[in-house]
């Protein structure tokens, strides 16, 4: 106890050494200095991040002492640091780094921060005791030239799970993944994103009418059930923080869902926010506790395009193209009227100018209906 007792009070004399003077060293440097940091030095260089927190900043990094990467398994280490997990590795000390300078007295507010990794560490403080993820604070504010570093106990580990996995590992989202299987959309969920999730639970699923989930996945409903699902998927990363400064946010449905705050309580439509911030490596999850159901107006939307488009392909190939090209066009104009998502509104007016600029009725149709197929691609088929 006194030996590590010790060594604590050497690591917080050599930092402080290191900040007088106009700390005339950035974070690199100052982290070398102190001694401690030997495997957190190797470890940039390995991921050629050295120039980049060298670089103007500010940062705020998280570090690891040499004691917190000893608590890893060797070999995990030694395999993190071999160039073929280049990606895996840098992908972990950026999730050490927020932007910007955050001191310790705005840290200790804080409950949590999104990561330059892209996701998002959880923050408590208790007892005078700050926990960064599992990571417990045991030095403050290190001010460097292009920013401030705080000393934790332990590697922060982001998540390496894709959005999927991460459901079925929580075991409340059966029907969830299911739904998904059935819809074909588990692959597109899986990749890069990012995307937000409003995940509805198995017990969500489970207060819809009788059958309602049995018919959903039935194959001949698959693109129905793709627009529902579709109805619960935002693009990009949209933490809790960001969500309660949202009053709606587009779906990939090109629908908009409501976001409304009542006595510090969240709402999505009318499902209720249960957690939040349930990080992976493509994206986010917040958990709702009800099934958002699009508005009804997608579906007969999608129904007539598809009755147009049967349409004007028979008269196109029939060689009456300008008639293709006005029956698309009063299609488009009759949507365009209708109580539809101001996304696909902007849409509409945007193919619909461009046709009109078009003479030739043949290029006038093949506008109009590309313009369909992307409208018809956004609220009814599949990702």
């Amino acid at each position: 106890m006194m030996n590590r007792l010790f060594r604590r009070c050497i690591l917080v004399a050599s930092l402080c050494l290191t900040t007088v003077s106009g700390y005339s060293a950035d974070i690199v440097d100052t982290a070398l200095k102190a001694g401690n940091f030997k495997t957190l030095a190797a470890a940039l260089q390995a991921a050629d991040l050295v120039t980049a927190l060298k670089g103007s900043g500010p940062f705020t990094v998280f570090a690891p002492t040499d004691e917190a990467f000893a608590k890893l398994p060797e070999s995990a280490i030694q395999s993190l640091l071999k160039p073929e997990n280049k990606g895996k590795l840098a992908g972990i000390l950026t999730y050490h780094v927020v932007a910007g300078k955050v001191f310790a007295k705005q840290v200790v507010s804080m409950k949590g921060s999104k990561t330059i990794n892209g996701q998002r560490v959880d923050i408590k403080s208790a007892d005078s005791i700050v926990m960064v993820d599992g990571a417990k604070v045991v030095v403050t504010d290190i001010e460097c030239d292009n920013g401030i570093i705080h000393v934790i106990d332990s590697v922060l580990l982001p998540s390496d799970r894709t959005i999927p996995e991460v459901a079925m590992e929580a075991g409340k989202f059966t029907t969830l993944i299911a739904a998904a299987k059935a819809a074909g959309i588990v692959d597109v969920l899986s990749g890069p994103g990012p995307f937000t999730v409003f995940a509805p639970t198995d017990e969500a699923f489970a207060n819809l009418p009788k059958n309602a989930v049995q018919d959903l996945l039935k194959p001949e409903n698959k693109q129905k059930l793709a627009e529902i699902l579709k109805y619960h998927v935002v693009s990009g990363r949209v933490y809790s923080e960001d969500v309660l400064k949202l009053k709606t946010a587009t779906t990939l449905a090109g629908l908009p869902v409501a976001i409304a705050v009542s006595n510090d309580k969240v709402s999505i439509n009318n499902a209720k926010l249960l957690a939040t911030d349930v990080d992976a490596a493509n994206g986010v999850i917040h958990i709702v506790d009800a099934v958002l159901m699009p508005p009804a107006k997608t579906v007969d939307a999608r129904r007539t395009l598809e009755h147009a488009v049967t349409l004007g392909s028979g008269l196109f190939n029939a060689g009456h193209h300008e008639a293709c090209a006005q029956l698309y066009e009063g299609t488009m104009q009759s949507l365009s009227n209708s109580d539809m998502s101001p996304v696909l509104k902007r849409h509409m007016s945007t193919v619909l100018k461009a046709a009109s600029n078009q003479a030739c009725p043949t290029d006038r149709a093949w506008t109009l209906r590309r313009g369909m197929d992307q409208m018809y691609g956004q609220i009814g088929s599949n990702l």
